[in-house]
């Protein structure tokens, strides 16, 4: 049998502590989600790799050591109300909800959105909820939004979504520009009409199928 809470501290100490991550509680966060419960049973034994999982129908559970390096330029904190797209099994709100103040996680699927509201119920989360829509969409109901973590690559960052940023707020997601093969952490950050882009490192994840590019039609 796996002992789980071993194979969490090994993942914080050996992929997130070594890979430029410092703040505390960000580590913290990691060390205190049970990522086990947010993976199908068939995979329960490899929740801890250094690799993303795929959960189908286009979701993955990124990369623990890309998705905390994510977190560390976009520094959550409890003053923050979150927008989490694609949220996926909802293992990155209920890390989003030890940081941020308010989290909404926006989830197509109507199964997946049902069962990531169970888990963060059962781990007693009462800051983060996990509503069905289009993350194309975002979640318009609640915004605007001081930062929005989108959870897999892109192609694109629509306008839909960074009408949804606050003044101020910012943006972490992996984005494949140009058809590059290599992805980029990149932060987004919006002052008043103003969005700026910053790549902050290099990394590769699965692309999210509805932040792809529209295929052009050629002659």
């Amino acid at each position: 049998m796996t002992d789980f809470a071993t194979a969490r501290h090994n993942m914080v100490e050996s992929q997130i502590r070594t890979n430029k991550v410092t703040d505390t509680a960000i580590i913290d966060a990691f060390e205190g989600v049970p990522r086990e419960l947010f993976v199908p049973k068939q995979l329960m034994g490899v929740a801890y790799v250094d690799e993303d999982l795929n959960l189908g129908n286009g979701r993955v559970l990124m990369e623990p050591m890309v998705f905390a390096r994510l977190l560390q330029i976009a520094l959550p904190d409890a003053t923050d109300e979150v927008l989490d797209v694609a949220c996926g099994c909802g293992y990155s709100t209920a890390i989003l909800s030890r940081l941020a103040g308010t989290v909404y996680g926006i989830e197509q699927d109507q199964e997946l959105v049902s069962s990531a509201n169970e888990r963060l119920g059962s781990l007693d989360v009462d800051n983060a909820a996990i509503v069905a829509g289009d993350p194309l969409g975002g979640y318009t109901k609640k915004s605007p939004y001081s930062l929005i973590v989108i959870g897999g690559g892109v192609e694109r960052i629509p306008e839909s979504i960074i009408d949804q940023l606050a003044d101020g707020g910012r943006l972490v997601t992996i984005l494949y520009e140009n058809g590059a093969r290599q992805g980029n952490a990149v932060l987004v950050e919006k002052f008043g009409s103003t969005v700026s882009k910053r790549v902050v490192f290099d990394a590769s994840v699965p692309l999210l199928p509805e932040f792809r590019n529209e295929p052009k039609f050629v002659f």
